[in-house]
Parts: structure tokens; sequence; C-alpha cells
């Protein structure tokens, strides 16, 4: 990719991707508070200012990396703190406040699609061109932590809804895995392991998104 536009694309990619991972990480605080667990809470956790949900390599560093080498664009921001024991119904609240995150990008993915279909019905507009980009890349980086966080492995938000959804000795076998998840999902990524899980299931909702907008 050439420098400008790399820089175009990093200009345009900025406020979906800072949107979809902040909005996803205040998800879950919102979902844990409303079950009864003030952790992320009393940390400032619960917010939408970005600079508090900002990993230097997951937010920045590697979306940067996967916009400049090319393939599906990847990236993490810092988790949301959690005590599941403090949950009023830990096993059952536990899959609500998992699932918060990843609905909460299918329904931007379904907002940047609307405001796509809005930027198509005005090609003339000066802000059109810009505004078709943003929302393509709203789009994507949607979709993508939502198929991403939804894999049923621990510590990502599919694991622990799992975890909610298995019988006791299933669900603590599949929990064993949590500290080492991330290990499992960072070596994926830089093989073409996660590429080849993820684009299938991307291309299905990215097609099902387009064909309810018409877009």
């Amino acid at each position: 990719m050439q420098l400008e536009q790399l820089i175009q694309t990093i200009t345009l990619a900025a406020i979906p991707v800072l949107f979809a991972i902040t909005l996803h990480e205040a998800a879950h605080g919102y979902a844990a508070r409303h079950f009864g667990d003030m952790t992320a809470y009393q940390q400032g956790r619960i917010s939408l200012n970005p600079l508090r949900h900002i990993d230097p390599v997951g937010t920045i560093l590697l979306p940067l990396l996967t916009l400049f080498l090319g393939g599906i664009l990847f990236g993490w921001a810092k988790p949301v703190p959690v005590n599941f024991s403090a949950l009023r119904r830990p096993k059952q609240d536990m899959l609500w406040v998992a699932i918060a995150g990843p609905a909460t990008n299918l329904f931007m993915a379904l907002g940047w699609a609307l405001l796509y279909k809005m930027a198509l019905s005005f090609p003339d507009s000066y802000f059109a061109e810009p505004l078709l980009g943003m929302a393509g890349i709203g789009i994507k980086i949607n979709i993508i932590l939502l198929v991403l966080n939804m894999l049923p492995l621990p510590p990502l938000d599919g694991g622990r809804v799992a975890v909610s959804l298995l019988p006791h000795r299933q669900a603590f076998q599949l929990a064993k895995i949590e500290p080492y998840g991330m290990f499992i999902v960072i070596f994926l990524a830089i093989t073409p392991v996660l590429s080849l899980i993820l684009s299938p299931l991307v291309g299905l909702v990215y097609k099902l998104i387009s064909f309810l907008f018409g877009i």
C-alpha cells in the first residue's frame, strides 16, 4: 500500500475503529453493572472515552500493521474488568455480560450500513466519497469484531457464552483454557489459520447486511 493511500485509509478508519472497540468494551461494563458487578464502574471503565480503553498494541499498532500488510483488520482494546463472582447469578449472567460486546458491534455494523446507504443516495455530495469509505470500514471492522469475539475460546466472548451454556463439568474444563486463550488467538492471527476461520463467517454476515440494506 502506497504511503498516501495508507494515510487516507488511516484517516477514514480512525473513527470507526475507535468506536467499534470503545463501545464494545463499554457495553461489557454496562452489562456487568446491570447484573451486579461494580468493578468496571469503580475503575472508571464504563466510559465512551476511547483513551480509557486504548491498548497501544491491540488498538493502534496491530490495526495499522494489518492495514499496511493487508488481510483481515484485527485488533483489541484493554478488556473491561469483570468479576463474574460478583454477578447476582454468575453462570447465567455471564452470558449477557459476554454477549453485550458483540451485540453492540452488530448494531454498529447495521448503523454504518444505514449511513452507507444514505451516502449512496447523494452521490454528487462533497462528503459522499469519504463517508462511503468510512462507513465501509465501519461495517467491516464491526463484523470482524463480532465474528472474532464469538469464537468459542475463552477469554473471547464466545468462550464465555459457551461456559455459561455448558453443563458445569464441561464449562469448568473449557474455562481452564482462559489463561492461554489470548496466546492462542495471537498465534492463530500471525498464521493463515485465523483468516481461514474468520473469512467465510465475515463474508456471510457481510452478505446478509448488504442484502438487508441493498448495498
